[in-house]
């Protein structure tokens, strides 16, 4: 009889072809996730438009579907932490698809909120539950870059919208945006085939089966026998409570994530519902002002992956100082009179630094909590970002209703920059010190 040590073996086999399936299923999710939070930012100057809505009216409007993120990332994080990852992810995807679809029959502002809000509670809960996944079944050396790897399937999402809408809008009007939501369910006898269940769960739960023909996938040449036993490293640890997430030395740590989650959410969601419409009438054509918002996903896309790849050698901490610091200025200079050109360059960047850096905020995360409260650790700091992202779509209504100088609104936008710039570096020399002491002990 041995006993077999999962998170071991994960980091010390290659990453495999079982691996790469789950990083490309979890992608595939968030690409549809991801087109579900930024349709809403396509549309927007369309129901204004043909609902005579107010900059805070259409604010408020966005910020249903935000509320519905909040409550799935604060419901179905630590639901999975009981019933399992893939049913938790499953559940969420039928959720946002089944309501995103039903937003295109919407005949009223307050039908759409409705179904909004429902979609966001879906969208709220995969995030955390994919992260959670990916991060279990990476090894520890290529943790950051396959999370940032997945989680950049969000900004193609946001790409897809974006592409999506310079075409459909002009010629289609916006329902049509929300119909395509249909054909993802398709994917779904998929997702239940082939996505794996979390080993941590598996043998938590003592399904020692299951987990064993999970195991011989990730590692092939492995002979296991009847009385061998699979244990997980960090399976025995506390309860998935809040609570959880402030002991251990952890309290200033999480309290400066949630403060960047909070800045963080706030400007994604800022910039993705308001940039579209502030373009437009700032003087651009209705294509143009939607280019702009395919940039800021690409440059999502860019700086994840980037950041990921830089984390695993760098540390996450340092890279995310160093992004929202890029943030904050390029979100100030947007607001200057630039040439075309550089004006779409600091929306990249602003992408790169802001949605990008959102993905290796939940890779901080999912890298400071062990498994059995990661997914209400992920599902907390989702939660609480949540709520910055509510606040930021209302505010750029208020803001923009008021008519303020152009350069004012974006150098007002760019204080959340700041703001998590000093969270994070706060975070990043309170984990030097917690990380110093063990590794003096080890050596």
């Amino acid at each position: 009889m041995r006993t077999i040590d999962v998170n071991e073996a994960i980091d010390n086999n290659p990453f495999g072809s079982f691996q790469w399936t789950v990083v490309v299923l979890c992608a595939l999710l968030l690409i549809v996730d991801g087109y579900d939070v930024f349709v809403a930012g396509t549309v927007l100057p369309s129901l204004i438009a043909e609902w005579g809505l107010t900059k805070p009216q259409a604010g408020t409007l966005q910020a249903w579907g935000l509320f519905g993120m909040m409550f799935g990332a604060l419901v179905f994080g630590p639901l999975a932490d009981r019933i399992g990852r893939k049913k938790g992810i499953a559940i969420s995807f039928m959720l946002f698809t089944i309501a995103t679809l039903l937003t295109g029959f919407a005949g009223s502002p307050t039908e759409f909120k409705i179904f909004r809000f429902v979609a966001g509670l879906g969208c709220g809960g995969l995030m955390p539950n994919a992260v959670a996944l990916m991060n279990e079944y990476a090894p520890k050396r290529l943790r950051g870059t396959m999370v940032a790897l997945m989680f950049s399937g969000y900004s193609v999402g946001g790409m897809v919208a974006a592409g999506l809408g310079i075409g459909m809008i002009p010629m289609y009007g916006w329902k049509p945006m929300f119909f395509i939501a249909a054909i993802p369910l398709l994917m779904l006898p998929v997702i239940l085939w082939k996505l794996p269940e979390s080993l941590g769960f598996l043998i938590r739960q003592g399904k020692q089966g299951q987990a064993k023909a999970i195991y011989a996938k990730i590692d092939p040449s492995a002979c296991l026998d009847i009385d061998d036993k699979l244990v997980f490293s960090e399976t025995k640890g506390a309860s998935a409570s809040v609570s959880e997430l402030f002991r251990h030395q952890r309290a200033l740590r999480t309290t400066m994530l949630w403060v960047s989650f909070f800045c963080c959410l706030l400007l994604v969601y800022l910039l993705s519902s308001w940039l579209p419409k502030v373009l437009q009438e700032a003087g651009y054509a209705e294509k143009a002002s939607l280019l702009s918002l395919f940039s800021l996903n690409f440059g999502g896309m860019v700086g994840a992956i980037a950041g990921g790849w830089l984390g695993d050698r760098f540390g996450l901490p340092k890279v995310v100082v160093g992004f929202f610091l890029a943030a904050t200025v390029s979100i100030a200079l947007i607001g200057l009179n630039l040439p075309a050109a550089i004006l779409f360059l600091m929306v990249f960047v602003a992408g790169a630094t802001t949605i990008g850096t959102q993905i290796l905020l939940y890779a901080s995360v999912a890298q400071l909590y062990n498994l059995s409260v990661r997914s209400t650790g992920l599902g907390w700091a989702s939660g609480v970002g949540r709520i910055g992202a509510i606040v930021g779509p209302t505010l750029g209504g208020v803001l923009l209703a008021r008519e303020l100088p152009l350069q004012q609104n974006f150098l007002i936008f760019a204080i959340p920059a700041a703001v998590s710039t000093l969270a994070m570096l706060v975070f990043a020399i309170s984990n030097a010190r917690r990380v110093s002491p063990v590794r003096l002990l080890t050596a």
